[in-house]
């Protein structure tokens, strides 16, 4: 979970289009591929703009004040890795067991188990199936 430059996406993208926000973000901080700092344009927000975000990690300690909603998505590793893995080059093995999943397994089960994403979201999806998500009963 320190692959996140947490401090930034709240400063650049989450604070600006948050309700006391000036609506002027950025979406770019990092290039991941040439590993070096990146200053993308700043972009205006029209009004009354939402805001969508999709990503791991969203329930941290440092992020999960920011949210007016929020869903987890439920989907064990037996799952989630092979279907990763379908994407293409570049997104690691369909084995479970290799060497190239083990930093992401053990990050997500150490959030699983600190964050408690599930008992904080505030829906729950199984997404095991892709033709049939359904909503995991509160606790």
């Amino acid at each position: 979970m320190d692959s996140y430059d947490y401090t930034s996406l709240r400063r650049e993208l989450l604070e600006p289009l948050g309700p006391l926000g000036s609506g002027r973000y950025r979406t770019k901080v990092f290039d991941h591929v040439m590993d070096v700092p990146i200053e993308a344009e700043i972009e205006q927000a029209a009004p009354g703009s939402v805001m969508l975000l999709d990503g791991i990690f969203l329930h941290r300690p440092e992020l999960v004040d920011l949210w007016d909603m929020s869903m987890f998505l439920h989907v064990p590793f037996e799952i989630s890795i092979p279907r990763g893995a379908s994407r293409g080059p570049g997104f690691g093995s369909s084995d479970l067991n290799a060497v190239s999943n083990r930093r992401y397994i053990e990050a997500q089960r150490r959030y699983l188990r600190e964050c408690e994403p599930e008992r904080l979201a505030t829906i729950c999806i199984d997404n095991s199936d892709l033709d049939a998500p359904c909503i995991i009963p509160s606790k």
